[in-house]
């Protein structure tokens, strides 16, 4: 882990909240993630995660953050399992340069089925600019592997 900090992550506004320097309201945590509430939200439950270490965005992993988007995903599950069924939720990241702060955070949304038509141009299936979570998609999407696969397994809702 890297211990220097450079002034973009002194100025990330996700830094600043990994790092205790706001009051945002910390919904889950460990010593890797934390989980609060959007405050733009696209859904009833709008929940973000985030890792306390500053990776900028989905297209910066690689195949050794697989456990990382993996733990993600479950605190992001558990965030919206405490508020709603998880029948109806969408999870997952936007891509560059659709990413409105330039930090990793996964999106945790539901319900899903009645989120509003600008959150579903934004989360829903029909975005070309939102890829949901599985974490081996991702990776292998983003280090470059994904010509190798099949284009079904890349779809990007």
């Amino acid at each position: 882990m890297n211990t220097g900090r450079s002034s973009e992550e002194e100025d990330c506004p996700f830094c600043q909240i990994a790092n205790n320097q706001t009051d945002t309201e910390i919904l889950e945590s460990d010593d890797e993630l934390l989980c609060f509430r959007d405050v733009k939200p696209g859904a009833v439950h709008h929940f973000l995660v985030i890792s306390r270490i500053h990776i900028d965005n989905c297209k910066c992993l690689k195949q050794n953050h697989i456990a990382l988007v993996e733990r993600m995903e479950k605190m992001g599950r558990s965030a919206l399992e405490k508020v709603c069924d998880l029948k109806d939720i969408r999870l997952g990241f936007h891509i560059p340069p659709f990413s409105s702060v330039p930090h990793l955070h996964l999106h945790a949304l539901a319900p899903a089925s009645q989120m509003a038509f600008k959150s579903q141009l934004r989360y829903g299936p029909q975005s070309h600019w939102f890829i949901t979570v599985s974490p081996a998609r991702i990776i292998l999407l983003f280090c470059g592997l994904h010509e190798e696969l099949s284009c079904s397994f890349f779809s990007l809702n």
